[in-house]
């Protein structure tokens, strides 16, 4: 697949969805647009679906970086929402050097060196990931509680539900062993980030 040509394709997509588009739904266009290597059948093997997305981050950087030089656009690249925006001419933002998604997509030794073995630790790793942070999401949830917090405050608000929700005083005997799961939860997520809890 020649890149330059790749790349104005990837800008003509674009250029049609003005509010952006998602990986997802870019992946999509470029398969409606008849672009060999993006249709459904190429993408079920775990490598084949990285390789695919690693040469179209590794395009929308080179595009990115082209507009900008040209001055001819801003390319916001994000999973979630990848847009083609104009240059604005009050804005003084540059494109750095040292983003470090831009130097691993820009870098073909990384799409090179990933065989399959590797697509799977990553993405194990991405799911261990993914399931910690939705448990920890739950867990906040049941103490009434919401990140950005930090572990003082998480104990102090446990403290307070173990007083309100305990049985001498009233309270539910389901309720506070689901408020002792959850804090026990997040004390384990919290000596995964600081290798301590500081009491």
């Amino acid at each position: 697949m020649d890149s330059s040509t790749f790349e104005q394709t990837l800008l003509e997509v674009l250029q049609h969805h003005p509010s952006g588009l998602s990986e997802y739904g870019l992946i999509q266009a470029l398969d409606e647009f008849g672009q060999p290597g993006f249709d459904t059948a190429t993408l079920r093997e775990n490598l084949s679906l990285f390789q695919t997305h690693f040469f179209l981050f590794h395009s929308l950087y080179r595009l990115r970086d082209q507009l900008w030089e040209n001055n001819e656009g801003r390319l916001d690249i994000n999973a979630l929402c990848i847009q083609l925006l104009p240059v604005s001419e009050s804005s003084n933002t540059e494109i750095s050097d040292h983003d470090p998604l831009r130097e691993y997509y820009l870098n073909l030794e990384n799409l090179e060196n990933t065989d399959s073995e590797e697509v799977t630790r990553l993405l194990s790793k991405f799911w261990a990931g993914f399931i910690t942070n939705d448990e920890r999401r739950n867990a906040l949830t049941e103490l009434e509680l919401q990140d950005p917090v930090d572990w003082s405050t998480i104990k102090d608000q446990h403290r307070r539900l173990v007083m309100e929700h305990h049985p001498d005083r009233g309270g539910d005997e389901e309720r506070l062993q689901a408020i002792n799961a959850a804090v026990d939860i997040l004390a384990k997520d919290s000596r995964h980030a600081t290798g301590k809890l500081k009491e």
